[in-house]
C-alpha cells in the first residue's frame, strides 16, 4: 500500500497571500523586519498597515482553530471568579467570558500566549478555553466590565504605558524628544490610531491636549468620535512621532506647522495633511486623512437628483465662463470639481488647476499647489496659467477681489473657469463678490452659474426601520429657519414613509453610514443678470431663482429623505443658517 504524503498546513501569511489580502512583496518586507526585531508576523503586518484586522482575524482564527468573537459577544458585566487579577487580565489583554463546569472561556487578543493562560488556570483551578478577540473590543469590554482605568488607564495603548515619561515644556529638549518618539511602544500606537482611523473611515484624527487629559477623537461622516486615548503623559512624545514622519521641526512648539505623510495601508496609498496648532496645554495635531482610492469621481453617485445633474452637466460643457460651487468646510465642493473636471477631461482640453493644497491627483491635469511664502499666491499663480493657454481652469478659492477680477477676466477671455467660495447658498455668492469689488457688468456677463452643496449623512442600510411622529415634531422648524418661496416640512413631505438607521455594528450604532449631498443649482439667466446689474441683495436673487423653478438645499434635503437616503433632523443639521 502506498503511504499517502499529507501536505503540510499552510502559515497564516500564506493564506493570506493566497486570498489576495498581502501582496508576496509586502510578505517579504514583513519578514526581513520581524528577523530584525523578532516580533509577532500578525502584529507587524497590522502595524505596517499591510492587512486590516477585519482580514486578519478570520485567517488567524482559522490557522489557529480558535473561535472568534464579535463586540457583542463579549460581556458587559465582569464574570464572577475568585483569584482574577484585573491589572494582569489588562496588561495581558485577556477578557473572562464565562466560567462554566470548571472551564473558563476567556477572549484574547493573542491566543498562543500559553503563559498567561497557565497564569490564569495556576490563580482560578479552571481549565482556560481561548477566544479570538480585537485589541480594542477587549479593551472596551474590560473597562465595561472593572470600570475606566484610572492613572494606569487609557485604553488602546496598552504597550505603551508605564515606558514613557512626560516631561514639562522646559525639561524637554530636541534629542530627548526624539528618543521618546523613537520608543517602539509609541510608533506602534501612533500606526494603530492612524490604521484604526483608515478601517473607520475616519476623515479627520484630532489630537487635543487639555489640563489632565489627552483626547483622541475621528471624525466620521463629518461627525466627530472620541475613540480611546492614552495618557496625558505621552503626549510629547506622540507629537514628536508624528512631527517626525511629517518631517517637521520637532523642536518648534511656538509656532504652527504644516506638512504631508505618506502611508502604504491595507494596500492602499494613504496620504496625511499634518497640521499642528500650539495651545495652552501642548500642540494640538489634526491629521487629515486622504485616501486618493476612495475619492468619487462619478457625479450620478455623489447624491445629484437627476434633473439638477443634467443642468449641471449643461454648464460645465460651455466653452467658457465661470462656475462657482459654495459651502462651507468639509462640504464636499473639492469633491464635486474633480468629478467636473474628470467629466470634461479629454486629449483635445488642457486643464489646469491651482489649489490648497492638491489634495488627490487628477491623470491628464495640470495641477499647481499655492506657496504664499515664496510669492505663489492664487492671483499670481492663476495670472501665470491664463498665459499657459488652458482651456479649462480650477481656482481652489477665491478669497480676494484680485483672484476674483482675474478668474472673471479669464472666463471673459474664452476660458472655462471653475472656482469655490464659502458662502450659505448659491446666490449668496453673487452677493459675495460683490462685496468684493466686482463690477457688476463683469460679473452678469461672466457667471453660468452657481452651485451650493451640503453632506448629509446616509442612512445604514443593514439597519434601517420606519419611524413615525417626527414630522409633528419639527413642523415649525421652517418658520424659525426657512427662506422666502420654501414649502414647509409638513407639506414636503406628505404622504411620505420615513425611514431611519436603527443603529448596528456596520455603522458602529450610529444609524449612518457613509454620506451624500444635497444640493442647490442657481442657473444665471436673463432674469437673473438683470438683477446683477441693479447689485439686488441675496435675499431677492434667491427668491427669483425660486420662482424660476431653483430647489433650495432644505427641498432637496426633504427630497432626500423622502427617497429614504438620510433624516429629517441630519438635513436640519446640515443645512441650518
Amino acid at each position: 500500500m502506498e503511504a499517502q504524503v499529507q501536505s503540510a498546513p499552510k502559515s497564516l501569511e500564506e493564506i493570506l497571500v493566497d486570498r489576495g489580502r498581502v501582496s508576496p512583496e509586502d510578505l517579504r518586507k514583513v519578514r526581513k523586519l520581524q528577523a530584525e526585531r523578532g516580533e509577532r508576523i500578525e502584529r507587524l503586518l497590522l502595524d505596517l498597515g499591510f492587512v486590516s484586522e477585519d482580514d486578519l482575524l478570520p485567517v488567524y482564527s482559522e490557522v489557529l482553530g480558535v473561535p472568534l468573537a464579535s463586540r457583542k459577544e463579549l460581556p458587559n458585566d465582569a464574570v464572577q471568579v475568585p483569584g482574577l487579577n484585573v491589572k494582569f487580565l489588562r496588561h495581558a489583554k485577556i477578557l473572562p467570558v464565562s466560567a462554566v463546569d470548571g472551564v473558563m472561556k476567556v477572549a484574547m487578543a493573542d491566543p498562543r500566549d500559553r503563559n498567561s493562560m497557565q497564569g490564569i488556570e495556576v490563580a482560578t483551578g479552571l481549565r482556560v478555553e481561548p477566544l479570538l478577540a480585537k485589541e480594542k473590543d477587549i479593551s472596551e469590554a474590560l473597562d465595561s466590565c472593572y470600570g475606566e482605568r484610572g492613572e494606569g488607564g487609557g485604553g488602546g495603548n496598552g504597550d505603551a504605558e508605564g515606558l514613557v515619561e512626560y516631561l514639562s515644556e522646559d525639561e524637554e529638549d530636541v534629542d530627548h524628544l526624539r528618543d521618546l518618539a523613537s520608543e517602539a511602544p509609541v510608533i506602534r500606537f501612533v500606526n494603530v490610531m492612524i490604521n484604526r482611523a483608515v478601517e473607520s473611515r475616519a476623515s479627520d484624527i484630532h489630537i487635543e491636549p487639555f489640563e489632565n487629559e489627552l483626547k483622541i477623537r475621528y471624525r466620521i461622516d463629518g461627525v466627530l468620535h472620541d475613540v480611546d486615548a492614552p495618557q496625558r503623559r505621552l503626549q510629547a512624545a506622540i507629537v514628536s512621532r508624528i512631527k517626525i514622519m511629517a518631517k517637521l521641526n520637532i523642536a518648534e512648539r511656538r509656532l504652527p506647522q504644516d506638512g504631508r505623510i505618506k502611508l502604504r495601508m491595507m494596500g492602499k496609498e494613504i496620504d496625511l495633511r499634518v497640521s499642528t496648532l500650539p495651545t495652552l496645554y501642548g500642540e494640538s495635531v489634526v491629521l487629515r486623512i486622504l485616501d486618493r482610492g476612495s475619492i468619487v469621481l462619478d457625479l450620478g453617485s455623489l447624491g445629484f437628483p437627476s434633473d439638477t445633474l443634467a443642468d449641471w452637466d449643461g454648464l460645465i460643457v460651455k466653452p467658457y465662463g465661470m462656475i462657482l460651487v459654495t459651502g462651507p468646510t468639509g462640504s464636499g465642493k473639492t469633491t464635486t470639481l474633480y468629478g467636473s473636471l474628470n467629466k470634461v477631461n479629454s486629449p483635445d482640453k488642457k486643464i489646469i488647476t491651482i489649489e490648497d493644497p492638491v489634495e488627490y491627483q487628477l491623470n491628464g491635469v495640470n495641477q499647481i499647489h499655492v506657496k504664499p511664502q515664496i510669492g505663489l499666491t492664487f492671483a499670481n499663480g492663476l495670472r501665470s496659467i491664463v498665459r499657459q493657454d488652458p482651456d479649462v481652469i480650477m481656482v481652489g478659492e477665491i478669497r480676494d477681489a484680485e483672484t476674483a477680477e482675474i478668474a472673471i477676466q479669464a472666463a471673459l477671455t474664452g476660458h472655462l473657469v471653475f472656482s469655490t467660495l464659502h458662502t450659505n447658498d448659491a446666490a449668496g455668492a453673487v452677493a459675495r463678490l460683490l462685496e468684493m469689488g466686482v463690477e457688476d457688468y463683469l460679473l452678469a456677463s461672466s457667471l453660468l452659474g452657481v452651485l451650493a452643496q451640503r453632506l448629509v449623512r446616509r442612512n445604514c442600510s443593514k439597519c434601517l426601520r420606519p419611524v413615525e411622529g417626527v414630522i409633528a415634531e419639527l413642523a415649525d422648524e421652517n418658520a424659525r429657519t426657512g427662506v422666502a418661496g420654501e414649502r414647509g416640512i409638513a407639506e414636503s413631505l406628505a404622504g411620505a414613509q420615513l425611514v431611519e438607521g436603527g443603529g448596528c455594528e456596520a455603522c458602529s450604532f450610529t444609524g449612518y453610514r457613509g454620506r451624500a449631498g444635497i444640493y442647490e443649482l442657481l442657473l444665471v439667466d436673463d432674469a437673473i443678470r438683470n438683477l446683477i446689474l441693479k447689485r439686488s441683495s441675496a435675499d431677492k436673487i434667491r427668491e427669483e431663482a425660486i420662482r424660476l423653478g431653483m430647489r433650495t438645499l432644505r427641498e432637496d434635503g426633504w427630497r432626500s429623505v423622502r427617497e429614504g437616503m438620510t433624516t429629517v433632523s441630519e438635513v436640519i443639521r446640515v443645512s441650518r443658517d
